[in-house]
């Protein structure tokens, strides 16, 4: 049961939390449909102390953390930097992450972090709104189509040692954007 939610820019004096759940939330999402030796490489290399200590000081990232009550239960990394060709005549913002714990799925909670990265995007002025969506994972597809993102090209995604792809979707924003993911 949902106590109580909040939504708060992590900081570094989160890394610890962000650790673990980046870990926890990506490990319940994809170790199911991979090796663990692939896993065990990519969390080691890009969920480490390190290596999100560095993203949560550049200022090309924003993420996100939410809570019910003091538990950490999901978090969004949106960024700036990296921008597909595609979308190069654009102003856009990418979310890169967003996981909930798997305790938390079918709560909303998911929904809740997606109005509140729309709502970031919109206030900071930004036309578009990407991601990338592992190609077998069509929970998530639907999911962002509901929301009006539209598919608009594929990328790499290196887990490990398997080369994987990622399709990309993008929804366009403006000003008057109504957010209703929560409805």
């Amino acid at each position: 049961m949902i106590k109580q939610l909040t939504i708060h820019r992590a900081g570094i004096q989160d890394i610890h939390t962000l650790v673990q759940l980046s870990i926890t939330t990506f490990r319940d999402a994809f170790g199911p449909a991979n090796t663990k030796e692939d896993m065990d490489k990519y969390l080691a290399e890009e969920m480490s102390h390190e290596r999100l200590s560095a993203e949560l000081n550049d200022k090309s990232n924003y993420f996100f953390m939410v809570r019910d009550l003091e538990r950490a239960v999901g978090y969004a990394k949106m960024r700036v930097a990296d921008i597909p060709e595609e979308l190069a005549d654009t102003n856009p913002v990418e979310i890169e992450r967003i996981y909930v714990l798997q305790a938390y799925h079918n709560k909303k909670i998911g929904a809740v972090l997606m109005d509140h990265c729309i709502a970031f995007a919109v206030q900071g002025g930004y036309d578009i709104l990407w991601l990338g969506v592992w190609e077998h994972n069509p929970g998530a597809i639907r999911f962002y189509e509901r929301l009006g993102f539209e598919l608009f090209g594929s990328h790499d995604f290196l887990l490990g040692n398997d080369m994987q792809t990622d399709v990309l979707m993008k929804k366009k924003l403006s000003g008057s954007d109504q957010i209703t993911t929560t409805s």
